[in-house]
């Protein structure tokens, strides 16, 4: 099995926070600190018997029962730390909680400036947004490739970056994402090139790709083509609990590792969850591990079974890189022929018990996880196989509703500045012609819909069915 990583035979697998958050639970001392519920005990009964007696006995924060800090990162974290840097090729690895989100408000506070100019994709996450508004930096957007018929958002072009590079000689970064929510890969190599040609550093949203480390057969982690900093949301797709992630500096980042460590400091909570944190370093372990990479290699195996399935139906077909764009395996965007993405999602829902992990307007996507059996994907293609031979009603078209944001911002004042003017609130229907004060993101994918100080036209409004009122400037 072809690996990027040497298997468990070879190299040995220690997660120390998790080893240390063990050896606390087996050692048990008298509790006069936080967290108040005091190992469970004062939780409600209900929930204490819903998550566990264990789990609420090992919910603690740092600095106890010498399980080091999380910021600055010292004893078993700042171990876990280490390996996760060599584990995913980096110089520096920083655990992160509240997810990539706290990653990307931290590269945006720590590394730039009000008034620089940033080169950003369209169809960037709300959280780059957030960042941007905190430091006042401006971005230039990029428009990726629009995928008309799949209601996508494609690759980014490496070409146009360059041409941006080229007419602004103040751009004091490039941040992209890649892969898109749905799998679409761009160029890093290339992209890292034109970077380093104008002495910008690239810094790329690789929140849904955080398995391609550990895989020959997945896309090639930006680590290794040329990114200064990388974002890995490990909740996502790599096995650890919800909002955990990890913030890597690559080996020839031009970025200081101390400007991002000084945002976290400021950014991140004083009482970091260890449970999350254990979370971060088991699934770095158990990626490593030889029963990790058969998980994996059997969620690749899921993943072309359930492609192979779908290409025989008739009605169904998947995204997949022969349009001419490369695409991570694992994740299958698909669409049904005179069915949207949001009654393709309540059929497999309501009538078979089946949960996507998104739908838009034109398909669904489904994630191929390690945690999936075989099994699984057997019953999800005799669901859609019914679906595929049967003659099921699409009624979302009546809603005149759009749920993928597929629109070019028209900026008229800076992200900053509109969102800390005067505003008040409108009804939507009002408010064609109008700057918007907030940022109106759905998630997921998390791709806005509006930004503080966009112009307001009637094309945004099918994405607003969902909201009665708005805020706009005055």
């Amino acid at each position: 099995m072809p690996n990027k990583i040497k298997n468990d035979k070879q190299v040995k697998i220690h997660a120390p926070i998790v080893e240390a958050l063990k050896k606390a639970y087996d050692n048990p001392t008298f509790q006069f600190h936080i967290p108040g519920h005091t190992k469970g005990l004062g939780t409600l009964p209900d929930f204490r018997n819903l998550v566990g007696k264990k789990a609420l006995l090992v919910d603690t924060t740092d600095e106890f029962d010498n399980l080091g800090t999380l910021t600055p990162a010292t004893g078993p974290i700042k171990e876990a730390e280490e390996l996760a840097a060599k584990a995913f090729g980096a110089k520096r690895t920083f655990f992160l909680l509240n997810g990539s989100t706290i990653g990307n408000l931290a590269i945006a506070m720590g590394l730039t400036k009000k008034g620089q100019k940033v080169i950003v994709n369209r169809n960037c996450h709300r959280s780059i947004l957030t960042g941007l508004i905190i430091s006042g930096a401006e971005p230039l957007w990029i428009v990726p490739e629009k995928l008309t018929d799949w209601g996508l958002w494609g690759n980014v072009d490496a070409k146009v970056i360059e041409d941006l590079l080229k007419n602004n000689d103040d751009v004091s970064m490039v941040w992209i994402t890649n892969p898109t929510y749905e799998g679409v890969v761009s160029d890093i190599q290339t992209i890292s090139k034109v970077c380093k040609k104008y002495n910008v550093p690239l810094i790329v949203d690789e929140a849904h790709g955080c398995l391609w480390n550990f895989n020959d057969k997945l896309p090639t982690t930006s680590l290794k083509l040329g990114a200064d900093i990388v974002v890995h949301s490990l909740h996502k797709t790599g096995g650890s609990m919800s909002q955990s992630s990890m913030l890597h500096i690559s080996e020839d980042s031009m970025i200081s590792a101390e400007d991002v460590e000084r945002a976290l400091m400021l950014l991140h909570t004083t009482s970091p969850s260890l449970m999350l944190l254990a979370s971060l370093d088991a699934a770095r372990a158990n990626l490593q591990s030889q029963r990790g990479q058969k998980q994996l290699a059997k969620a690749i195996a899921n993943a072309k079974y359930l492609r192979s399935e779908i290409d025989k139906m008739q009605n169904i077909h998947q995204l997949k890189s022969d349009f001419g764009y490369k695409t991570d395996v694992t994740k299958v965007f698909i669409k049904a022929d005179g069915l949207s993405g949001k009654r393709l999602e309540s059929i497999l829902e309501i009538d078979f018990g089946i949960e996507v992990e998104s739908a838009s307007d034109v398909g669904i996507l489904i994630l191929c996880n390690i945690g999936n059996k075989r099994s699984d994907f057997e019953y999800l293609v005799d669901c859609l196989k019914k679906i595929d031979t049967h003659n099921y009603q699409d009624i979302y078209y009546l809603e005149n509703k759009k749920h993928m944001p597929m629109l070019t911002p028209i900026i008229k004042k800076s992200l900053r500045d509109a969102y800390f003017s005067e505003k008040e609130i409108i009804p939507t229907k009002d408010a064609v012609g109008r700057l918007s004060g907030e940022v109106v993101a759905e998630c997921p994918p998390g791709i806005s819909i509006l930004l503080p100080g966009e112009l307001i036209t009637e094309d945004h409004l099918p994405y607003l069915t969902d909201y009665s009122v708005i805020e706009v400037l005055k």
